[in-house]
């Protein structure tokens, strides 16, 4: 009998996944239903709860890109069906449907029967990743994405290489001598959502224990996140002054590793798991009140790491009572009497919905109601809230066209607002934005911040490297 870690990408044929006998944390997947294996395969009972109504059609973005049903969520959920029954092979046509869709969980919100479309899908991600060979290509660039972007210290490194590319203006070399046109859509991608890189951000930390000023109203953690603390140190630094300042002792501890959150999109199930844990222990010793989030993608799955470790004796009850405690900032902020001033920002700034934050956890009104608190700032809202940008994790980057006409028309909504500025909650739909507006990009809690602090956040002053 073999051993694996589900959903770490490895293709049938590579020892222990798809073999006779193989053990997934311990349960046998050999015998599985359909086209499905045995361990957490998509649910009936789930499945059943989907009446085909046809509410969720003008919410998904992918079905708004080419009106095709089994691009849809229902028409996703009829494939699950027919997995579970048989009556369709995990082939190259089912698994492009699966891989086309974004995760956003719009579908959520429109549904009004209540299916739980993100546990489906999540499961059928990791039935693939599982049972399914992928082109060598897919799997090593996906294998390269899972190898860096969870591991901050190796991010870090990579961001070097990537700083020392800007410097050298390497995109324009590659332009002026037309090998642009030779990269793949993936390097194109990839080469695109670079962010401006800072050596000095590099080298920062967040501290791992921030006193609140004045009488300290809670003790909370924060996840600083992997892609966060790498390249959106700025977000992190703001996120502590403003709690701080609001009476939150401010706990980072210093081994926390990546929540996961990656893991479980892509359908890494075993991997995601494994840091679940991780993260459990992590905050638990920590002792504190709630655990902060300030990346909508990581809240998300942290507030489902019941879900995600519901097997683990030693972790269910303990990654409940975790997610509990998870808040995103704005939710934090909002519930807490203003304490320290707040100097005006005359200016008007749309408010991005990220996906994850708006439909995944339900948090609309709060970061909202925080902007709406900075005196003179006016919010704008966007076209067509509910499409996604097509950020979606790692999706543009595995899935580079369609994720770039759902940016151009997200920047198209945005851009029609006449805002001055965009404001979302999200570190990848900051990159995804910034590829088609020439707009300052910031997170809600660095407009907060400064207008704490009384200085002008636009547009965003760019430190020296």
């Amino acid at each position: 009998m073999t051993t694996t870690s589900a959903g770490d990408g490895l293709p049938p044929g590579q020892p222990g996944v798809g073999d006779p006998g193989t053990v997934v944390t311990g349960v046998d997947v050999a015998a599985g239903a359909g086209a499905f294996d045995a361990f957490h395969p998509p649910s009936a009972d789930r499945i059943d709860d989907c009446v085909h109504c046809g509410f969720c059609l003008p919410t998904c973005p992918t079905y708004a890109l080419w009106g095709e049903e089994m691009d849809s969520p229902r028409g996703r959920i009829y494939l699950m069906r027919m997995g579970l029954e048989g009556d369709v092979a995990m082939d190259d046509t089912f698994v492009t449907h699966f891989d086309r869709c974004l995760g956003c969980m719009a579908c959520l919100t429109a549904c009004p029967s209540g299916v739980r479309y993100d546990e489906l899908i999540e499961a059928t991600r990791a039935q693939i990743e599982r049972n399914y060979e992928r082109r060598a290509d897919d799997r090593w660039f996906r294998a390269a994405i899972f190898a860096l972007f969870p591991h901050p210290s190796r991010l870090r490194a990579a961001a070097v290489g990537g700083w020392l590319y800007q410097r050298l203006h390497g995109d324009t070399v590659v332009g002026f001598l037309g090998l642009d046109a030779w990269l793949p859509p993936r390097a194109r991608a990839l080469q695109s959502l670079l962010p401006d890189i800072s050596l000095r951000d590099l080298r920062r930390r967040t501290p791992a224990r921030t006193p609140a000023t004045g009488e300290k109203r809670l003790t909370v953690g924060l996840l600083t996140g992997c892609v966060q603390s790498v390249f959106f140190t700025r977000v992190n630094d703001a996120t502590v002054r403003v709690l701080a300042a609001e009476g939150c002792e401010v706990v980072a501890p210093p081994e926390q590793r990546c929540c996961g959150a990656l893991g479980v999109h892509a359908g890494r199930e075993a991997s995601a798991a494994d840091l679940a844990r991780a993260a459990v222990d992590t905050f638990t010793a920590a002792g504190v009140d709630i655990v902060v989030t300030n990346a909508a993608g990581c809240g998300s799955t942290m507030k489902e790491y019941g879900h995600l470790l519901r097997d683990d004796p030693a972790y269910a009850e303990r990654a409940a009572a975790l997610a509990a405690k998870v808040r995103d900032v704005t939710e934090v902020l909002d519930s807490l009497e203003p304490r320290a001033p707040r100097h005006p920002i005359p200016a008007t700034v749309a408010y991005h919905d990220a996906c994850h934050l708006a439909h995944a956890q339900g948090v609309r009104a709060e970061p909202r109601r925080v902007l709406r608190s900075i005196p003179g700032l006016q919010v704008a809202e966007v076209a067509e809230p509910e499409l996604c940008c097509g950020s979606a994790g790692i999706y543009n980057l595995v899935e580079p066209d369609a994720a770039e006409a759902l940016g151009r028309r997200k920047a198209a909504n945005i851009a029609a607002t006449g805002a001055a500025a965009v404001a979302t909650g999200n570190p990848g739909c900051l990159l995804q934005l910034r590829r088609y507006l020439d707009l300052p990009m910031l997170h809600p809690v660095e407009l907060l911040d400064a207008s704490q602090r009384g200085v002008d956040p636009l547009p965003v002053v760019k430190e020296p490297p």
